[in-house]
C-alpha cells in the first residue's frame, strides 16, 4: 500500500525497530493487511517522518532512547487539540513496565499509549493497529465537524451583519421618505416583511440560490387574498442569488406600495402583471415587466418619490441598466433587461 501522507491522511504506520529484523516483520504483514507503514531511524530520519503526520508510532523498548522521546514529546507538543496520537510501545518480558509507562506518560501527556510484551502474534498487533487506525478516523471526523462549524460561526456573522446593515439602510431611507411616525412605522414594517419573505425563500431552497417564482409569489401573496389574483405573475423558472432575490423582492414591495397608494391596485378593478423572461439569443438577457392596468387615469407626479428612486437605483444597479419607468395614461409600467449572469450562477447560463 502506497503511503500518502499528510494530516489529511492519518492511516499508517510508522515503525521505529532499530534492532534485528523487527521493523521489517512489522512492516510485512502490515502490508499483507493493506496498511501503509514507513520505517525510521532514531536520527534527523526520525524528525522528516514525524512531520508526516503518522497515524499509529509503533515503537520497541530498544529505541526508547532520550533522544527519541524527546523528539516524539516535541512532534506531540505540535498537535492540535483534536489529535491524540495512538502509540503502541513493544516490551521485553523482563523489563520494569511500570516505571517505563509512568516515564512515557509523563513525557508524552498528549499520546494515547498501549503496551504489548513481545513475542506478539501478527494478528494481535494488526487488531490493535486497526483499532487505532479507526479511533484515528473518528479523530479526524471531529477535526472536521470543528473545522466546519467554525465556518458556520464565521458565515453566520457575516450573515447577520449583512442583514443588519440592511436592516439600516431600510430605515434611513424610509426615514427620509416619511412624513409621520405612523407613516415611517407602517413603510418600515412593510419592507422588513419583504426581506423576510426573501430571507425565507432562500432558507427554504436550502442554499444561496433561490426559485425566483418563489421570491415573487411570497412578495405578492398578502395582496391575493380570498381568492381574488390582482397581482398576476408570469415567468419560466430561474434561480437567482439571495442577493438578487432580495433586491427584486423590495423593489416589487416599492412598486406594489406605490400601485395601491396612486396606481392600479388603488382602485377595484385595478390588477397589475408582473412577467419576466430569459433570451438565449446571443448571450442569456433576463427582463423583468412591471404593467398595471385598470387604475385611475395616470398622471406623471411633479417630484420623484423615493420608491421611485429606489426601483430605478436598485434594479439599475442589479442588472447593469436603468429600468424605463413609464406613467402611461392607461397605467403604469417599469420594465428593466440586463444579462442574466448578474442575478445568476455562470452554469445556469447555458
Amino acid at each position: 500500500m502506497n503511503v500518502v501522507p499528510g494530516e489529511n491522511n492519518l492511516d499508517w504506520v510508522l515503525v521505529l525497530a532499530p534492532f534485528r529484523k523487527d521493523a521489517d516483520y512489522v512492516a510485512a504483514f502490515l502490508h499483507e493487511q493493506k496498511v501503509g507503514v514507513k520505517a525510521a531511524r532514531a536520527d534527523g530520519d526520525l524528525v522528516e517522518h514525524l512531520a508526516l503526520f503518522p497515524g499509529i508510532i509503533v515503537i520497541t523498548h530498544e529505541a526508547l532512547n532520550p533522544d527519541v522521546v524527546a523528539r516524539i514529546a516535541t512532534h506531540l507538543a505540535e498537535q492540535p487539540d483534536w489529535s491524540e496520537v495512538p502509540i503502541i510501545v513493544l516490551l521485553e518480558r523482563t523489563v520494569p513496565l511500570e516505571r517505563i509507562r509512568g516515564r512515557l506518560q509523563r513525557s508524552w501527556p498528549g499520546a494515547r499509549l498501549l503496551f504489548h510484551t513481545r513475542p506478539i502474534a501478527p494478528l494481535e498487533l494488526v487488531n490493535a493497529i486497526q483499532s487505532n487506525l479507526l479511533v484515528r478516523l473518528r479523530q479526524r471526523q471531529v477535526r472536521d465537524s470543528l473545522e466546519r462549524e467554525r465556518e458556520l460561526r464565521l458565515e453566520l456573522n457575516h450573515r447577520v451583519k449583512n442583514i443588519l446593515a440592511s436592516v439600516t439602510s431600510i430605515f434611513q431611507m424610509t426615514k427620509r421618505g416619511a412624513m409621520t411616525v405612523e407613516d415611517l412605522a407602517r413603510d418600515f414594517t412593510g419592507r422588513l416583511q419583504a426581506l423576510s419573505n426573501v430571507h425565507t425563500a432562500v432558507f427554504e431552497a436550502g442554499g444561496e440560490e433561490v426559485s425566483l417564482s418563489a421570491v415573487v409569489a411570497l412578495t405578492v401573496s398578502p395582496y391575493n387574498s380570498d381568492g381574488v389574483s390582482r397581482v398576476k405573475v408570469n415567468g419560466p423558472e430561474v434561480m437567482v442569488s439571495r442577493e438578487a432575490g432580495t433586491t427584486i423582492a423590495l423593489c416589487l414591495h416599492e412598486l406594489i406600495t406605490n400601485a395601491i397608494k396612486y396606481g392600479a391596485l388603488s382602485h377595484p378593478d385595478g390588477n397589475v402583471e408582473i412577467i419576466w423572461a430569459v433570451t438565449r439569443t446571443s448571450g442569456s438577457v433576463f427582463s423583468l415587466n412591471w404593467v398595471e392596468a385598470g387604475g385611475p387615469t395616470v398622471r406623471e407626479p411633479t417630484r420623484q418619490g423615493y420608491g421611485t428612486r429606489y426601483v430605478r437605483s436598485a434594479l439599475g444597479a442589479l442588472l447593469g441598466n436603468v429600468p424605463d419607468i413609464a406613467f402611461a395614461q392607461e397605467g403604469f409600467r417599469c420594465s428593466v433587461s440586463g444579462p442574466l449572469s448578474r442575478i445568476t450562477s455562470q452554469e445556469d447560463n447555458r
